[in-house]
């Protein structure tokens, strides 16, 4: 009779635990991101040559060369034929968090700024600062690059939220 007895309670005691463990909850608990279907490398490839935006009297122009399996980028803005601010970067893939990682330095400024860009879908990618990437919806800043055409892209600023600017690039020169 005491080994029924201790047998029916060890019986429903693991039965309490085992309801108790499966009605934990999962607040404060983040899944893994799952990997991208897209590959981050290979739509990268998309936006290489030189690209020029012109908007009244200033001139952007984005010079965008394989590195590797990376990116060497250089990006100036010239005003009346003059260059107002320029900066050089190099891109490369971080294959733990499935995202394209830019080191940007410009020629004014001796802090590196680093960069998150993820593609969102094969013809636009978001980039935010590398800080803001677990939060990309409230981003300090944001590019929005939409690949419109093989030789045309958008890209939107975004400041806090707010649209600061648009601007339509051609390609100039694979």
């Amino acid at each position: 009779m005491k080994n029924n007895y201790l047998t029916i309670v060890i019986a429903v005691f693991m039965l309490i635990c085992s309801i108790r463990i499966q009605a934990q909850s999962t607040i404060g608990i983040q899944p893994p991101t799952p990997p991208s279907t897209l590959n981050q490398v290979e739509l990268m490839k998309h936006f290489t040559g030189i690209w020029k935006c012109e908007s009244k009297d200033t001139t952007f122009i984005i010079e965008d060369k394989y590195y590797g399996d990376g990116h060497e980028v250089y990006i100036k803005t010239e005003t009346k034929g003059k260059i107002i601010w320029e900066g050089k970067a190099l891109i490369g893939y971080d294959k733990k968090n499935d995202i394209l990682v830019e080191s940007l330095l410009a020629h004014d400024n001796p802090n590196i700024i680093l960069g998150a860009i993820r593609f969102t879908s094969p013809n636009k990618f978001e980039e935010t600062l590398l800080q803001d990437i677990s939060n990309p919806e409230n981003a300090t800043l944001k590019w929005i690059y939409e690949l419109k055409s093989p030789d045309s892209f958008i890209e939107t600023y975004f400041q806090n939220n707010k649209k600061v600017s648009v601007h339509n690039y051609k390609r100039v020169k694979l």
